[in-house]
């Protein structure tokens, strides 16, 4: 019997001996997740996207800090300019004000931690934190979509139907429709994220910089559930509010050629921005779509890039657009600016 356990034990010892320290290491680290894993403790899912994060540490720190100030300020002042002008509190102008809200807490919910990652030695995120990023991340982003199909929806009552415009668009039903922009999507995602949280972690190295749909490449089996259920969500969120923007839009001009007296200006005027918003805004999910699919096939530098385009245009951009292409708000702008001046 003592044979045998010297046998077993220098068998294990010459195992041992054979290992370099780094597969020890290395071995050790998986167990650790394993364990962490099969016991619902604290894991830990390393951010592996960045490009000579420690070469280049500052640089990134300036441009994300840069981009966040650039959004909060640009969108808080076309907030704060339809607020506190009466003239401005239309159902359209409502409408673009809850679309600089939602673009500032998208930005919030992933700008503190791109600027607090940059700053570390080690780019990281516990799961349940990474689930909350990712819950917001595409909630918000589907609450985009859904607001502006009820924009779209208020330019076509407003043209086609102008006599049942101040029936339709009165405070109650703007405030439903706000409402249901940001609880429809919420909810569909929200179940999304909980299928997705349940799901056994093999991998702990995403190949993102936050917390998007590269978080399913680390489960260990990519569920049937899963996959469904995005392909659900993907269309009732994306797809069918795109359809009804365009069909909407296409009946506004079909409708603004046939009159005259300044119909079509009234619909291109109102309208473009809303398409230039749409057409940006439909690119970065076709984006967010293919980094998912085909992210590790991508160079890692062109990865970072596209990643980054998909947090900085649309919340950037979008009061751009709609500051300098709507007349009334671009007034407003401009009186700021000559105040600041003076």
């Amino acid at each position: 019997m003592t044979a045998t356990l010297n046998e077993i034990c220098g068998g294990s010892a010459a195992i041992i001996k054979g290992l370099t320290l780094r597969q020890l290491l290395t071995a050790s680290v998986h167990g650790a997740h394993e364990w962490s894993a099969m016991n619902g403790t604290h894991v830990l899912i390393s951010l592996g996207g960045y490009v000579d994060v420690d070469k280049y540490r500052y640089v990134y720190f300036v441009v994300f800090l840069t981009l966040y100030v650039l959004i909060l300020y640009s969108n808080g002042t076309i907030i704060y300019l339809i607020l506190s002008h009466r003239n401005l509190h239309e159902p359209m102008y409502i409408f673009i004000a809850a679309l600089s809200l939602n673009s500032l807490l998208f930005s919030t919910a992933i700008y503190p931690k791109l600027i607090a990652d940059v700053l570390s030695h080690r780019q990281s995120i516990s799961h349940s934190a990474c689930m909350l990023q990712l819950f917001l991340f595409y909630a918000l982003g589907a609450s985009d979509f859904f607001l502006l199909s009820v924009m779209a929806y208020d330019r076509y009552v407003s043209i086609c139907k102008p006599l049942h415009y101040a029936t339709t668009m009165r405070p109650t039903n703007v405030t439903i429709f706000l409402a249901l922009a940001w609880f429809l999507p919420g909810c569909q995602v929200a179940v999304g994220s909980y299928i997705n949280g349940k799901q056994k972690l093999c991998r702990f190295v995403s190949g993102g910089i936050f917390c998007n749909n590269t978080v399913n490449k680390l489960h260990c089996v990519r569920s049937e559930t899963t996959v469904i259920y995005g392909v659900f969500v993907f269309i009732s969120i994306v797809v069918l509010p795109v359809l009804f923007i365009l069909f909407t839009y296409v009946k506004i001009f079909l409708v603004a050629c046939c009159r005259c007296g300044g119909a079509w200006e009234k619909a291109v005027e109102t309208c473009l921005p809303h398409l230039m918003v749409l057409v940006c805004f439909s690119c970065l999910a076709a984006f967010d779509v293919i980094v998912e699919q085909t992210g590790s096939e991508l160079p890692k530098t062109v990865r970072l890039i596209m990643m980054l385009q998909i947090v900085v245009y649309h919340p950037l951009f979008n009061p751009i657009i709609y500051g300098v292409k709507m007349k009334e708000i671009w007034k407003h702008i401009k009186k700021v600016f000559r105040h600041h001046i003076k």
